[in-house]
């Protein structure tokens, strides 16, 4: 069993081969219990592209799972001219150019601490530098001062828990669940509005209410942030070393830096940072030759819809309906995607100027909603020998 599969079934054990069960069936299929399952990358373009149709609002979407912790306006619960319009104000704040100076700002002590330590020799654990540096950033974007790594590693930690409450079936938080959710997040919108009243325009929540965002859309937008912000990245980047390596591709890719991002959108593509993903139908339509009814839940299964195309292969390109499906598509695209890579490119970077690199130990981690490790080590100019499994 290869290492991507075993991250699957530790944190999935039951739903993972449910879920592959289903691809098995057919592009489109109706799950009691579930909904209808896409897993078809063509056919999940299709749908994302279609927002009157298949809605983010409504019975079984992210909306009726998230407007009750994060208010009625955090775009991942929005739909038509409202969403366009919070969209817009939004895109500015995450751009390539901005994105990448705030990264490499925040993270230049932590990387500069990460290559020292590569540099003597010392093993490194990547999960926990990748956490450590996801809440830096993300305790930057809603206004954290003077975290500390602990304090950081709290932020992720506790995030984590919010998402692992969720599964396949999940349609609403319970009460008790929305009360745990709202123990982490309401202190963290406490941090956010501060900044947001202080109105300082080189910090992200400044920014926001010189666009006009009403204080609570800007707490919602920061919790949303941090749900959606630590996860994608923390978990990536051990992964991508992991495929690497384990497709001895370490090396190559460290010798010749332009082949990085076609290494991190392979990694993300077989690591799928978003599994599924969730719409509501809102008038009939036929899918894939399939009829969809008003008040069905789509399930996009990215994961399959990404795995059809085969095993990890630096060499072979993406189609064309394959292209970044895990950020999503059309009107609800990942507006945090410029973040996510920035925060990717300057690590692993950093990581692949230490090269050789080996994995000296590795465990897969469960109870967790994105599969990732437990914790994965390395060591700079290891030897082969060295790498256990």
């Amino acid at each position: 069993m290869n290492w991507e599969t075993r991250l699957y079934l530790t944190a999935h054990p039951v739903a993972y081969p449910l879920l592959r069960g289903v691809a098995r069936r057919g592009p489109i299929v109706r799950v009691p219990g579930v909904g209808v399952v896409v897993n078809d990358a063509a056919l999940a373009r299709e749908i994302l592209m279609d927002g009157e149709t298949f809605r983010k609002d409504g019975p079984g979407s992210p909306g009726e799972l998230w407007t009750p912790l994060l208010g009625p306006s955090v775009l991942l619960n929005m739909e038509g001219d409202a969403h366009r319009a919070l969209r817009r104000r939004l895109t500015d704040l995450f751009t390539p150019s901005s994105t990448e100076a705030l990264c490499a700002r925040v993270l230049a002590e932590p990387l500069a601490a990460l290559s020292d330590r590569l540099g003597r020799g010392a093993a490194v654990d990547l999960v926990d530098a990748a956490r450590v540096m996801a809440g830096t950033v993300i305790g930057e974007v809603i206004g954290l001062e003077g975290g500390t790594e602990a304090a950081y590693r709290d932020l992720f930690e506790q995030g984590e828990k919010i998402v692992s409450m969720v599964s396949l079936r999940t349609r609403r938080l319970s009460p008790s669940q929305l009360r745990r959710a709202r123990a982490v997040l309401d202190p963290l919108g406490d941090i956010a509005e501060k900044s947001y009243l202080a109105g300082d325009g080189s910090t992200v929540m400044g920014r926001m209410r010189a666009l006009g965002l009403s204080r609570d859309e800007a707490r919602g937008a920061a919790g949303a942030f941090f749900l959606t912000g630590t996860e994608t990245v923390a978990t990536l980047l051990p992964r991508l070393i992991a495929l690497l390596a384990d497709h001895g591709q370490l090396d190559r890719v460290a010798e010749d830096p332009a082949l990085l991002d076609r290494a991190v959108e392979e990694a993300l593509r077989v690591a799928t940072p978003t599994p599924v993903m969730l719409r509501s139908v809102h008038r009939p339509a036929a899918v894939g030759g399939a009829a969809i009814r008003p008040g069905d839940r789509v399930l996009i299964a990215t994961h399959n819809c990404c795995r059809a195309h085969g095993p990890f292969d630096l060499d072979r390109p993406h189609p064309p309906e394959l292209r970044r499906l895990w950020f999503g598509a059309g009107p609800h695209f990942c507006i945090g995607y410029p973040l996510a890579m920035a925060q990717i490119r300057l690590v692993a970077r950093t990581l692949l100027a230490a090269a050789p690199l080996t994995v000296t130990r590795r465990a897969a981690a469960r109870n967790v909603l994105i599969p990732t490790y437990r914790h994965l080590a390395v060591r700079s100019g290891c030897s082969p020998k060295a790498r256990a499994a």
